[in-house]
């Protein structure tokens, strides 16, 4: 049976190598029975208010549809001044009080060697929302910006071989989350 993943991508730009990245993991993830589904919502919640989180918008809703439907997250964010995108946090923020992310299996790809800061911080949010982060599926693969397309991520030796390591070890969580849920 399949694993649904949620893939998020921060960056709202269409050519986005984060995006590329997630392109890259869906490829891959068949390989994994991992479903990988690439969500792009983002640019369409609104700024986060906490007047409206007990009848957020529809847009809302439906983002924490996709996320209670999923078996685990997978996201993929640059860094833009040493932080998160205003984009990923505020889609965070959207879920920190409903519980979605709760002992949810998180993985972060991280497509730049210089975006450490910004991964960091995203990690630590994603953990305060009691989420499990997968440590060993956090991977960065070095792609710094260059125009790669998913072809040419996943026929690279080097970057394939990284994205494939972290989805196998995000889909044994999976697994084991499902068996601590069977014995509870």
């Amino acid at each position: 049976m399949p694993r649904h993943v949620l893939a998020i991508c921060g960056s709202l730009r269409a050519q986005s190598i984060n995006r590329t990245l997630l392109l890259a993991a869906q490829k891959c993830g068949q390989e994994h029975g991992l479903e990988i589904h690439l969500y792009d919502g983002l640019g369409n919640l609104p700024i986060f208010n906490p007047d409206n989180e007990e009848t957020p918008p529809k847009s809302v809703l439906d983002f924490r549809a996709h996320l209670a439907q999923s078996d685990a997250v997978l996201i993929a964010s640059p860094e833009y001044a040493h932080g998160v995108t205003g984009a990923i946090k505020n889609a965070l923020d959207w879920v920190v009080a409903s519980g979605e992310f709760v002992q949810m299996p998180v993985a972060a790809l991280n497509a730049s060697g210089r975006a450490t800061i910004a991964q960091a911080a995203l990690l630590e949010t994603i953990r305060t929302m009691d989420a499990a982060i997968i440590d060993d599926a956090c991977v960065t693969i070095v792609l710094n910006g260059k125009n790669y397309s998913v072809d040419d991520i996943v026929n690279d030796p080097e970057t394939a071989e990284l994205l494939d390591h972290a989805l196998g070890i995000l889909r044994n969580a999976i697994k084991d989350a499902d068996q601590k849920r069977d014995i509870a």
